[in-house]
């Protein structure tokens, strides 16, 4: 372990399809290394760790989630169960004062979720969750862009989607449509990011009333900015992810060649070098963990449960 000994070691609980990619991620930042993966059995772990070509004399292949827990050499961990398994795991994983990566959807709910950052909170961990592209350089500079007065002036409008048309064996089997393993349905997983780009865009929220589960839309509005923003998500829709922001003084629409940031690394492995490096300063200064990323998932999953409680009220405004 030498070489690795000054990088974050990250542990994996569940090897779904979406490991796939973080493990890459981690293993391609350079302040964090993959230092064990976990599934309920030990066949399973050895499968994903062969199929993508993780298995090396390092890495420690486990054949259930509590022995990644209880493994000192683990300084933190990536969890992508269902949002269902969300609640029980994520608390184990900050008791065993483990920093905790969490794939979105969070929780089910703001109560589970709150129940999540508190124990993060008392044990002196790390949370954030998996938003990977807020850590894009890219994102920086467009969010400068938005934040000049003079160039966009006030944001008066926005527009969000994401969607995707997975085919038939997704919509069959995917843990995205089953209401026991991620009751959420496309809201939680394609919804999130659209959420989340509008918060990022304005801040705060005032309004939601919404027009489920495979396709969801819903508007936002801001009464004292007078500011509306909609979104669209679905898993039965052509491929989109779109964020268009309207202001006093001009338009923004994400296109690739508008704005352009050179960098090395996917979105993904940003995300890991920024987690790892919240870790280290813990870790090397004993400072608080970083609060903006608890906070950030905390407005994004209020604003999920809020869309929720409209549908359950036949569609009625919900004030926040």
């Amino acid at each position: 372990m030498s070489k690795d000994e000054n990088k974050v070691r990250f542990g994996i609980i569940g090897c779904a399809e979406i490991a796939r990619k973080a493990s890459r991620a981690i293993n391609l930042s350079p302040n964090s290394t993959l230092y064990a993966i976990s599934s309920r059995s030990l066949e399973k772990t050895k499968n994903f760790a062969i199929k993508n070509s993780l298995l090396s004399n390092s890495l420690k292949i486990y054949g259930s989630y509590i022995e990644i827990l209880d493994d000192p050499f683990v300084d933190a961990v990536y969890m992508p169960l269902p949002t269902s398994f969300h609640l029980h795991w994520a608390i184990m994983v900050a008791e065993k004062k483990k920093h905790l990566l969490l794939e979105k959807p969070t929780a089910l709910n703001v109560t589970e979720l709150d129940k999540i950052l508190d124990a993060c909170e008392k044990n002196g961990v790390q949370f954030m969750d998996t938003s990977m592209w807020y850590h894009y350089p890219r994102t920086g500079k467009l969010k400068k862009l938005l934040s000049d007065p003079k160039l966009f002036g006030q944001v008066k409008a926005i527009h969000s989607s994401s969607s995707y048309s997975p085919g038939q064996d997704f919509l069959e089997n995917n843990i995205r449509v089953k209401p026991d393993l991620d009751a959420l349905g496309a809201l939680g997983d394609a919804g999130w990011y659209c959420i989340g780009a509008i918060l990022w865009a304005m801040n705060q929220l005032r309004e939601v009333q919404l027009e489920l589960s495979l396709t969801c839309s819903a508007s936002l509005y801001w009464e004292k900015e007078e500011t509306v923003a909609t979104f669209y998500c679905s898993f039965v829709s052509h491929e989109t992810m779109d964020l268009k922001v309207y202001g006093s003084n001009g338009t923004w629409n994400v296109k690739p060649q508008q704005v352009q940031v050179t960098n090395e690394l996917p979105q993904e492995a940003f995300m890991s070098q920024e987690f790892a490096g919240l870790v280290k300063a813990i870790e090397i200064t004993r400072s608080k963990p970083e609060s903006k990323w608890p906070r950030t998932s905390r407005l994004t999953q209020l604003v999920l449960d809020a869309v929720n409680k409209s549908i359950d009220l036949g569609f009625q405004p919900v004030h926040m």
